[in-house]
């Protein structure tokens, strides 16, 4: 989920934490825990930081070993403990109980995106996404805030986020039963599409979709049941060749690689330079494909300049790389 969900997440838990007798006893556990929740669920984005290095570090390694097992385990001894520190006469055990609840439930409500967590490390690398909340969900976000604004005038926090809690549940199942849905209209509209892919938008009944058939890559939008087809691209392998061999060492396209389940690729000779382009095509918006990775290499095979990350235009990914010719 994006950070403003999880700051909001990370207050509402601290209301219902009031349901526990000994932190609503103690105004110091109480404000203890608070700060908890609120640090417990923004902890594990703290790998957004890579993005200050390049995008190619932040794209293979977010919700990485942040969201992963022992880190799950971390976070809540390391945060707890630096809170008692600051408050030595809250309860620790159930500071950091409530802690530890805000951290799994941020790596929790993540697997649900398409983006989704190696929550599984160190057990297994494999990125889990199950793809039906948008990383930024309105409804969400807004029944937060509505439970917030309600306990802010008066109303029992506990009961006020038991019952948020349960509605979100129900929406939860909602958006299950209307991504089978949509899987099975796209299955109806491509009978041969081995792989479907459909990632939700911040629309309801509005879904990206992608499939792939063993002859070609579809790409197109779901409008509750209605599927629009948009590309069809022919399925052609990555070349094995020295240029392809060596575009492919270099950290962003490998970055790439590593993250992108489905796209095509380009390859374009100028004068003295090739450029390998790889395109996602998952995120097709106003007829572009904004997210792709680059490699420019010389006659040598060498990389001359690369790129990875959402571009909206081609004068944009001109200033982003360091030469790109005209």
């Amino acid at each position: 989920m994006d950070t403003g969900t999880h700051i909001v997440m990370g207050i509402a838990l601290g209301g219902l934490a009031l349901a526990d007798p000994v932190v609503a006893n103690s105004t110091l556990t109480t404000t203890a825990v608070i700060a908890g929740t609120i640090i417990g669920s923004q902890a594990p984005d703290i790998d957004t930081v890579l993005k200050l290095r390049n995008n190619a570090v932040y794209i293979r390694h977010h919700r990485g070993i942040t969201h992963s097992i022992p880190a799950v385990i971390l976070w809540p001894l390391l945060i707890s403990g630096v809170l008692w520190l600051i408050m030595p006469e809250a309860n620790l055990l159930h500071l950091w109980l409530w802690t530890f609840l805000a951290v799994f439930l941020h790596v929790f409500v993540d697997i649900f995106n398409s983006y989704g967590t190696q929550a599984l490390r160190p057990f297994s690398r494999k990125w889990v996404a199950l793809g039906v909340i948008n990383t930024f969900d309105p409804i969400i976000f807004g029944i937060h805030v509505v439970g917030l604004l309600f306990w802010m005038f008066g109303a029992n926090p506990v009961t006020t986020f038991l019952i948020m809690y349960a509605i979100i549940f129900v929406y939860y199942i909602l958006r299950f039963a209307v991504q089978s849905a949509v899987k099975n209209s796209v299955k109806h509209t491509i009978p041969d599409a081995d792989e479907i892919i459909v990632a939700p938008t911040m629309k309801f009944f509005q879904w990206r979709v992608a499939a792939i058939s063993k002859t070609h890559h579809y790409v197109g939008r779901a409008y509750g049941r209605s599927i629009s087809i948009y590309d069809k691209f022919e399925k052609v392998p990555l070349p094995e060749s020295d240029l392809v061999k060596a575009a492919l060492k270099d950290k962003n396209l490998s970055a790439f690689t590593s993250f992108s389940p489905i796209y095509r690729w380009e390859i374009t000779e100028f004068e003295k330079l090739f450029e390998v382009r790889l395109i996602d095509l998952r995120y097709r918006s106003n007829d572009y494909y904004p997210f792709v990775a680059v490699a420019h290499l010389n006659e040598e095979l060498e990389i001359v300049n690369s790129y990875t990350g959402w571009i909206f235009s081609e004068d944009k990914l001109r200033k982003k790389l360091d030469f790109m010719p005209n």
